[in-house]
């Protein structure tokens, strides 16, 4: 049985001052490439810029991402959200990873993404990503609200549902909403989801790289609030086998061109390049997304590309407003909600901008 520590201790402590020091939570992405990391050290002022904060370190060997032999990397903080858990002057910091020689590491995807939206600036991709995800028990086994060793009744009546029968899990949901939006994350909006015990929550409009800083301090800021309420969170694809739907993280996206009078021929353009470059796309769209792209659950079998306006099992849709003003943006509803948002926000406009 997990240990339980009394909150209420805890407030009097945080309640403190701080003497006009700043904590700084540095979080950066652990070696699986999904797991997120995170260590604090104190400041003596705010920072005005990331220009401000020190390139820390930590032992790469821990995390699987160096050898012990030579297990120094190094954290090089790269954007600054306030945190909504010490609250105050203090912060979050995403950061990437690089070796003492100043060079990426191979798990670093955030410096491959920086090189693709310095040579499309002119096209401003906007992307709005769709983070779906499943709550589950302490156990990790029973999904929040089902019975153990048992299931609840079939889908239906859990989407965008009210009530103690159907959604299960909401303070969760609002905690985390709240905390990003303190945090200055762009979430844009949340729901309850298809699967009983999923939600979903939107993140954008985002521009480049702004993306994938954003969705992942949105996860960190989700593993922290679980934390507190002492569930977990899966990202998994396809958390329940079976007759269940999956999870996804659908990425919205325009440019320039798309969101321009007459952009809609831009869109067919740029859906042609995705097809000729769709077996590419779905290898770096997730791990285990072939068990949720079946071509059931609102979903496009995984080895064909297709697209349609307002069609939810296509690989990509086409909003019907999209359709109407003959411009704006599509949703590629291939991500799985465990993708890497650097690496599929960079190869959507490596893609469609570069024609790479």
């Amino acid at each position: 049985m997990a240990t339980k520590l009394d909150t209420s201790v805890l407030q009097h402590f945080m309640s403190l001052s701080q003497r006009g020091k700043v904590q700084a939570e540095y979080v950066w992405i652990g070696g699986s490439g999904q797991d997120l990391r995170s260590k604090t050290r104190t400041l003596d002022a705010v920072p005005s810029s990331v220009a401000d904060l020190p390139v820390w370190n930590f032992d790469g060997s821990s995390t699987g991402q160096a050898p012990g032999t030579d297990s120094e990397v190094l954290l090089r903080p790269q954007r600054i959200f306030a945190d909504p858990f010490r609250g105050g002057d203090n912060i979050l910091v995403i950061c990437d990873c690089v070796a003492p020689d100043g060079t990426p590491i191979p798990s670093n995807t955030r410096a491959p993404a920086v090189e693709v939206f310095d040579r499309v600036k002119a096209s401003q991709p906007w992307f709005g990503m769709e983070q779906e995800y499943t709550l589950f028990e302490a156990d990790k086994v029973t999904p929040f609200g089902w019975p153990r060793g048992g299931f609840p009744a079939p889908q239906g009546p859990y989407y965008c549902s009210a009530g103690a029968d159907v959604a299960f899990g909401r303070s969760v949901v609002e905690a985390h909403y709240r905390a990003c939006l303190y945090a200055g994350v762009h979430i844009a909006g949340c729901n309850a989801e298809v699967l009983p015990g999923q939600w979903e929550y939107q993140v954008g409009i985002c521009e480049g790289l702004e993306a994938g800083d954003h969705l992942w301090m949105s996860r960190y800021i989700m593993y922290r609030v679980c934390e507190a309420f002492g569930v977990n969170v899966s990202f998994d694809p396809k958390p329940i086998p079976g007759d269940w739907n999956g999870s996804g993280c659908h990425t919205n996206y325009s440019t320039v061109e798309t969101r321009a009078d007459g952009g809609y021929d831009a869109i067919l353009a740029q859906l042609e390049r995705l097809r000729a470059r769709h077996l590419e796309h779905i290898e770096m769209y997730g791990k285990g997304n072939e068990r949720r792209l079946t071509g059931a659950h609102e979903t496009a079998p995984i080895h064909r590309f297709s697209y349609g306006v307002a069609n939810r099992g296509a690989s990509i849709r086409i909003p019907r407003s999209t359709e109407a003003s003959r411009s704006g943006y599509y949703e590629d509803r291939r991500p799985a909600s465990n993708m890497d948002p650097y690496v599929v926000s960079a190869k959507i406009a490596k893609t469609t901008l570069l024609d790479e």
